[in-house]
């Protein structure tokens, strides 16, 4: 397919520049001002838009295999397509869990038709049992390369010991894998359903406190500079955390740290209306936590904004709050809401949609980042967390230049539209952004040279 991007705003590593983007024979054939199109070529149109290459999500859940009914590697690819993302990591707490090389075989295999690259993660411990390793370098030799019992954060040290050390010998051997965890300490969350806080007294709710995530951080903090490894922390939600993240990497310890579109906009006061689609995992957190979180993005601490797309049938969400399935689907709509929450403007409509003047100890908290900057967090700072960079071998994130994969997305960051759930490409419908106006559109997207979006439709 040949194509030509025109009139747009290109947005890479490298800066900002107004070009035209030609794509022919999957690659990048050209970059640059008022270029002819490429024989037969599909043009489009992106004047007021920015180009930019795919977006990679760190933390996707498919559910397949074992539960389809929610969502499929299918239908999860279409709903990251259609929100700008060219490659998702996807998470292993499938049913059976992807703890040994048949299960990320079939994962690999169902992918090969997908609307973007769909890398599987593999699990720490068989069963995420958290009790005996899994297979890593079976797993690896398929091409995973992030590991995590995500769901259940790893709880005894020891194991995780172990795991630390086994991964850092798979990296002495050319395997870029590391481990992601899930920080709860299960003793502390056991019952818990939103943030331990006023709130929760106010509802009567038990709450689950944040020394529960934060004694974690702690914890793996130590077991990373004792086995000297490397550890990625997947949505980190509190104020505390983040500070020992930003202390680990002033110490040079070899970490990495996502945050969540939904933990940079909403606030445990969500909880109010005992609405379970604001229900998640680690639950959402105080104003002061939201503003920590939006600071480190700014400052450098957190490395990544991934969705947690954590998608549900009906009868897991409509339900009472304490009995809800904690999660919230995310793929086409955590680029307009980490724009709003992080973005330089207030994206606030008068429906109450997530922006930076939502509540006044959160806007002030933290320099806002340029449409760009948010780009990186979720494109190429997020593929070389994933080990999926150019730089790494991989074909996600790169700057747009000549020879370049023809991996991109192109989108609107001024466009406000309401979110329609019937609208939506996920098989599930658990979103608390449901009739809202949200601020940031994905145009077009481009995998691999193949235009799987045009004008915000899946084209298969």
């Amino acid at each position: 397919m040949n194509l030509l991007v025109r009139g747009g705003t290109v947005i890479d590593e490298t800066g900002e520049r107004r070009a035209d983007v030609a794509v022919s024979s999957g690659s990048i054939a050209a970059v640059g001002d008022s270029l002819d199109a490429p024989d037969g070529a599909t043009v489009l149109e992106a004047g007021g838009c920015l180009v930019a290459p795919g977006l990679v999500d760190l933390h996707v859940h498919l559910r397949q295999p074992g539960a389809e009914e929610a969502e499929t590697v299918e239908s999860g690819s279409r709903a990251a397509a259609r929100g700008g993302f060219t490659a998702v990591v996807a998470m292993p707490n499938t049913d059976p869990p992807v703890d040994c090389a048949p299960v990320a075989a079939e994962i690999l295999s169902l992918a090969a038709g997908a609307l973007c690259l769909v890398a599987p993660a593999g699990a720490i411990t068989v069963g995420r049992a958290g009790e005996r390793l899994a297979p890593m370098g079976e797993l690896a030799a398929l091409g995973v390369r992030l590991f995590t019992d995500d769901g259940a954060g790893v709880q005894d040290a020891g194991v995780m010991r172990r795991a630390l050390e086994y991964a850092r010998g798979l990296r002495a051997r050319g395997l870029g894998v590391i481990l992601a965890q899930h920080c709860e300490l299960a003793s502390l969350a056991d019952g818990g359903v939103m943030h331990e806080g006023g709130w929760s007294s106010r509802l009567g709710v038990p709450g689950i406190p944040a020394e529960a995530e934060e004694l974690m951080v702690a914890r793996d903090l130590s077991l990373t500079r004792l086995t000297g490894g490397a550890m990625h922390f997947l949505h980190l939600s509190t104020q505390r955390s983040v500070a020992l993240v930003a202390a680990a990497k002033s110490e040079g310890l070899a970490v990495s740290a996502e945050v969540t579109p939904h933990h940079l906009s909403l606030t445990d006061a969500e909880l109010a209306g005992f609405d379970p689609n604001y229900k998640v995992n680690p639950p959402l957190r105080g104003a002061p936590d939201v503003a920590a979180l939006r600071a480190a993005c700014a400052t450098g601490v957190v490395d990544a904004v991934a969705s947690d797309h954590a998608p549900h049938p009906p009868e897991a969400k409509e339900t009472t709050l304490q009995a809800a399935a904690p999660g919230m689907i995310g793929l086409e709509t955590a680029l307009a809401v980490a724009l709003m929450a992080l973005g330089p403007t207030d994206g606030t409509a008068d429906d109450g949609a997530p922006g930076r003047a939502q509540s006044p100890e959160v806007a002030v908290a933290a320099p806002a980042l340029s449409p760009r900057e948010v780009v990186g967090l979720m494109s190429w700072r997020a593929a070389r967390i994933a080990g999926l960079s150019v730089d790494q071998g991989g074909d996600q994130g790169g700057p747009l230049v000549p020879g370049a994969p023809a991996n991109l997305c192109v989108f609107d960051p001024t466009e406000r539209w309401v979110l329609d759930p019937a609208r939506l490409s996920s098989r599930s419908r658990n979103t608390p952004w449901a009739g809202r106006t949200l601020t940031g559109r994905v145009r077009h997207t481009v995998y691999g040279g193949e235009l799987v979006v045009l004008d915000g439709e899946a084209q298969r």
